[in-house]
């Protein structure tokens, strides 16, 4: 008793003091009606408090026959409201429902029943940190729907019901005494921590009370319906190194990884792994081919709406016309992303010569491109001779000197792309293909170049992962897109709305997107909040690790986060962060072993 005893206490009418501690007694008045497996997991084992539970076994006699006259008394009080009050009706007969299958587990299965008590002590050395305790405290049982109040005026007493001497205190027993079966107690309080475990997947690392988080990202279930990941965080808070440890287990499970890798910090996991690096930015050996026509997805057909149900609009175009239509589209957006200020007439001039194109190619609205070979196809080239060809022949009707006019304009800006300094990128025939298990296209080069030509590549970068990923929906893909923020072009929306369609979509396929970003607020302005703010909703899993200024501000606002999460994050410990998991939010420190890191190279993730 000398031992465990305080030097001094100080007793206030709320609070407290044990030596150099200022402390206060909480006891739980109200548990959820529905307590899964650990339930109490998360309750005990909040940092800087005491935990005290009770449990006083029951006569079984004597509580069978309260419950009996529970039954008929929430009975009687249904069918009394029945017709006048239906919150009342539905209240009573849920309570006697509840009250009959506890009847039925102490009458048929012999489970003892008894009195539970629940009280937890937040303490610490400072005002301000005490009062951020309590805040965590009351935020942690309310989201797990337990209520808990103080004792005003009986802190005194609520010390010693809960000080390891076990004096029962009346006026405390008498608040928060519930009763309550054995079983829920004991599968309420799974050893000394729950973390996270789907049993299968791999290790993340451990949450803040030691418990290890297993997941497998490709589990669904409940309120986890795709494999999309979202990670956000300031420059040095370690998310290269998390990044690279999801993409290396998950290739060790048999996941395709795609990276679009724009600072090169996945070349040596690639090589590493006996991938393929590729260089996007720009060489003239690996390019994709703007006017190659993809071939529809095998079950475009079924493809439906996910808010209304209905076809989609790309359902319907592939119906009607088929690949060469769904193609246009996909061209529109490339040109509106290239080409800034073209007016709608000279829009609807280059698109009538796209189509004039592919005809000379034999090439038509009911084509099927399936087996075509990349050769088949036109290029920029071909494209650029077309528009020359065009204005020529305008100029010599001399109907119109505006027709040839804007002939001849399209064919001058056309002219870098087809052959000049551009042409680089996008003129030529589609030559990047690989079936690796793991690809790595990097865009480093493209790193000084104009907005334009990078939000442009990006778009046709992700225009061929898209086509891998659905090419099979058996094939596991993980997408991982690096400074996302790249792939934002306010002016242009269409490619950011390609972006949040694959997202949506991708789980069709067993495929997932990982999004990557520091700068939150690029996600989140006016113009494209709607689609921005969709990336990072949509995924069921969210990784956020240190940061702090507005970047903070917007993730409180986006996610909720309440006092204690915002700590976590400002704290800016790397590799420590928040991770949400579909409802679930885990504080937690990823851990990497060290035999990863000769995987990782030297870039980014040190």
């Amino acid at each position: 008793m000398n031992i465990i005893s305080p030097i001094n206490m100080e007793i206030k009418p709320n609070e407290l003091w044990i030596g150099e501690y200022l402390a206060r007694v909480y006891g739980v008045i109200q548990y959820p009606a529905h307590r899964d497996y650990g339930w109490l997991g998360k309750l005990s084992n909040i940092p800087g408090t005491v935990f005290s539970i009770e449990f006083d076994k029951i006569e079984n006699a004597d509580f069978i026959n309260n419950l009996n006259k529970s039954v008929n008394q929430h009975r009687e009080k249904a069918q009394e409201a029945s017709g006048k009050d239906a919150l009342a009706e539905m209240n009573a007969i849920k309570r006697e429902e509840d009250s009959i299958k506890m009847l039925k587990n102490i009458e048929f299965e012999q489970e003892v029943v008894g009195s539970v008590g629940i009280s937890v002590m937040p303490m610490a050395n400072d005002r301000e940190v005490f009062n951020k305790m309590c805040r965590k405290v009351q935020s942690t049982f309310l989201m797990e729907k337990t209520k808990i109040r103080s004792f005003p005026y009986l802190q005194k007493e609520g010390f010693r019901n809960l000080f390891p001497a076990c004096t029962q205190e009346k006026n405390v027993q008498q608040i928060i005494k519930t009763v309550m079966p054995i079983s829920s107690v004991l599968g309420g309080f799974p050893f000394a921590s729950c973390g996270y475990n789907d049993q299968e997947g791999f290790l993340y690392g451990r949450d803040s009370t030691g418990g290890r988080v297993c997941l497998n990202l490709w589990k669904r279930g409940k309120d986890r319906t795709n494999s999309s990941v979202v990670v956000l965080g300031d420059v040095g808070s370690g998310k290269s190194t998390v990044i690279k440890n999801i993409a290396l287990m998950e290739y060790a499970l048999g996941t395709r990884i795609i990276f679009i890798d724009p600072e090169r910090e996945y070349q040596d996991l690639c090589r590493n792994l006996g991938g393929d690096w590729i260089n996007a930015g720009g060489d003239g050996k690996h390019l994709i081919n703007p006017l190659q026509i993809l071939p529809l997805e095998e079950d475009l057909y079924l493809e439906k709406d996910d808010e209304t149900g209905k076809d989609t609009e790309k359902e319907r175009d592939a119906r009607k016309f088929g690949a060469m239509a769904l193609h246009l589209k996909t061209l529109d957006v490339f040109f509106s992303l290239y080409f800034k200020d073209l007016t709608d007439i000279t829009r609807a001039l280059l698109k009538d010569a796209v189509i004039t194109l592919y005809n000379r190619f034999n090439i038509f609205w009911d084509t099927d491109v399936t087996n075509m070979k990349n050769t088949d196809f036109p290029t920029f080239r071909d494209l650029y001779d077309l528009l020359i060809e065009l204005e020529e022949a305008e100029q010599e009707r001399g109907i119109s000197e505006k027709a040839y006019t804007d002939y001849r304009d399209l064919a001058i800006i056309f002219k870098d792309l087809a052959i000049g300094g551009d042409s680089f990128l996008w003129s030529g025939y589609t030559s990047l293909k690989s079936d690796a298990r793991c690809v790595c296209l990097d865009t480093f080069d493209l790193n000084n170049s104009s907005d334009t030509i990078k939000s442009t590549q990006y778009f046709n970068l992700l225009s061929w992962a898209w086509q891998e990923m659905s090419r099979d929906r058996h094939e596991r893909i993980l997408l991982v897109c690096d400074e996302s923020y790249l792939m934002i072009d306010e002016r242009v929306p269409q490619s950011l709305i390609f972006l949040r369609n694959a997202m949506k979509r991708c789980r069709k396929y067993e495929a997932g997107i990982m999004i990557i970003s520091h700068a939150v607020e690029d996600f989140l302005n006016p113009s494209i909040k709607m689609y921005g703010q969709a990336l990072l909703d949509q995924p069921c899993y969210k990784i956020m690790l240190g940061t702090t200024g507005q970047n903070l501000q917007d993730l409180k606002k986006l996610y909720f986060l309440t006092e204690a999460e915002q700590e976590v994050l400002t704290a800016k410990l790397r590799g420590k962060g928040l991770f949400i998991i579909g409802r679930d939010r885990i504080s937690m420190s990823f851990d990497v072993a060290d035999y990863k890191f000769k995987y990782f190279g030297d870039r980014g993730g040190r």
